[in-house]
Order: C-alpha cells, then structure tokens, then sequence
C-alpha cells in the first residue's frame, strides 16, 4: 500500500530526475580568524545576552559550585535536571535533587523540573549565541528546552568573536543547539513572551579564567 509520504517523495526524485540541480560553488569569502582580547571579548558576550535579556554571572572555576547553587536558590529550583556527563562537582552547593536525564525518560516528565543545568560547547560573543551539540556534559536537546530554566555554563575560552570562529569549532555531524537568550516570541501586537518555545529564564554562568 502506498502511503501519501511514498507519493510525496515519489514526486520529488521525479522532479529532481528531470531537471537536475546542478553543482554550485559555495563562496566563502566571509570574514574569518577573528580575534578580541578576554576581557573585550567578554564584554562583547555580555552586553549581547544582557540584550536578548539573559542573566549573566562570571566566577573563577573553583567558584562555579557557588554560582551555579545560587542561580537555583534565586529561582527556587529545588528540583533539576542534569545531562548524565555533567562535572558533579558544579552541583555541590546546591541541596536541591538533582535527577540524571536520560533517553529512557519521556521528553513531558522534564516538564515537572523546576531546571535544568548543563555546560557547553562553544558560543559566540558578537551575537551572543551559545551552541550544544549533545556532548554528554550538554545532553539531548530536549532538556535544554523543556524546563523553564536554563543555567549554563560557559568557559570563556570557548567563546569565539564571530559566527565564523564559533561554527569552525563545531563537529559537523553533531546535533547543535543554538541559544539566544530565553525562548521568546511576539504575538499579533508585538507583545513579547517569553518561554513558549523553550526556557523563560537563562542564567549564563561564565567562568573567566578556563
């Protein structure tokens, strides 16, 4: 039996037979390779998540178990999710319950956290975007964005000038995750809400000297 989907893909391998695409160079003559010292660069990533309305913290390594702990407390998440490869280290302020995510747990259970905490791969300072790609210290996608709050943890020394230096760090054939700032959309009037389409608060914990 033919289903609609077989059809519908029928369709296109005939389109595609008769008026084949051909082979186009991609230029690729954007801007690359550049640079910003720390403290520009991190004032750079700063202003741009403080514009898309993140919250943003900077600690030194040994204080990301405190920075992390205080950014729950201030939300009052006594109950979190943490991707499986998460350093257990970071949680070591916090006396909430913190629940090991994994495939095995259905994506709506995550709605019953209160957060979620995760590192990072790489972000980029000149638009203030953070990327995941599902290492097992960042974990599958739907954590990330089922929750209602995000804190993320982000050493500056992954936090790349412009979007060319940021992608170039990137595994091509990993699941990426782009971040801006909290989920936010407006509706017919222009009238921002935040969280319907992932996390309405984001808490960037930068850790400055790794």
């Amino acid at each position: 039996m033919t289903t609609a989907r077989d059809t519908v893909l029928g369709r296109i391998r005939d389109a595609l037979a008769l008026a084949p695409v051909p082979d186009a160079p991609v230029r690729r003559a954007y801007r690359t390779g550049r640079t910003l010292p720390d403290d520009e660069r991190l004032a750079l990533f700063t202003d741009r998540l403080v514009d898309y309305r993140a919250q943003v913290r900077t600690c030194a390594a040994e204080g990301t178990a405190r920075t992390v702990a205080g950014a729950l407390r201030e939300h009052g998440a006594r109950r979190i999710g943490v991707p499986a490869g998460l350093d257990r280290s970071w949680l070591d302020g916090y006396d909430g319950e913190a629940e090991e995510d994994s495939a095995a747990v259905p994506a709506p259970r995550l709605d019953a956290l209160d957060g979620v905490v995760t590192a990072s791969a790489v972000s980029c300072a000149e638009t203030g975007t953070i990327f995941l790609d599902g290492s097992p210290d960042q974990g599958r996608r739907a954590l990330s964005l089922v929750p209602d709050l995000h804190v993320c943890v982000v050493d500056l020394s992954t936090v790349e000038t412009g979007v060319p230096e940021a992608v170039a760090r990137l595994t091509p054939d990993r699941p990426t995750t782009l971040i801006s700032g909290p989920s936010a959309t407006s509706d017919i009037e222009l009238e921002r809400v935040e969280g319907v389409h992932g996390p309405r608060t984001l808490v960037v914990v930068i850790r400055t000297d790794v």
